[in-house]
């Protein structure tokens, strides 16, 4: 079976800017309904987990036509919460640094103008969905999903993401969605992006 990725902060430590309730439903409700859905449709395939969780949505074949749906849909709902919930954190003060950083200049000339840009896309999603920033054959690209795709279902390794389903922050913000966008960036963990960028160019 596939196992919960513990939070490294308290539900509270996100505090002002997700709080504390939302923090607890959206993982403990939300993230582990996706993980304990996930687990139980791949024991009724029989599967034998023998693949890392990134790695199934490209091994999807390998599954009967009529269960593929369900599947790819709670992979999704597990790898972007848990990329979410591992990119933010109470380290507030993170900025990218190094390969990231240069990256970042490289493609979109500045940290700000690369938050400008990810920030317009994520106020571009309609209904439920994702943010990301990924790398796509080396390159950085900010991409925009419905529902629970995953990024590595088209190849690319997502690096950062926000979550914009209403549960991430309705019970905060009601119909604000921009301001919950804006204040993400107050909660990034860069040394976490960061390191998945470096990983991912390996």
């Amino acid at each position: 079976m596939y196992k919960v990725e513990p939070l490294s902060y308290e539900y509270s430590d996100l505090e002002p800017y997700i709080d504390t309730r939302t923090v607890g439903i959206h993982y403990n409700n939300h993230y582990m309904g996706y993980l304990k859905k996930l687990n139980t449709l791949l024991e009724q395939q029989n599967y034998d987990f023998k693949y890392p969780l990134n790695e199934l949505p490209n091994h999807i074949d390998e599954f009967p036509l009529e269960a593929r749906g369900d599947i790819l849909y709670n992979v999704g709902g597990v790898l972007n919460h848990e990329l979410y919930f591992k990119n933010i954190s109470p380290n507030r003060n993170t900025k990218p640094k190094g390969k990231l950083k240069e990256a970042i200049d490289r493609k979109y000339g500045s940290f700000e103008n690369f938050k400008k840009e990810f920030i317009r896309n994520a106020n571009l999603v309609v209904g439920s969905g994702y943010t990301f920033l990924v790398v796509n054959q080396n390159e950085l690209q900010i991409i925009n999903t419905s529902n629970q795709e995953t990024p590595y279902t088209y190849n690319m390794i997502p690096i950062m993401t926000i979550d914009l389903w209403e549960h991430a922050y309705y019970l905060e913000y009601q119909n604000n969605k921009a301001q919950y966008i804006n204040n993400f960036f107050e909660i990034i963990d860069f040394d976490v992006v960061n390191s998945l960028y470096e990983n991912a160019l390996q």
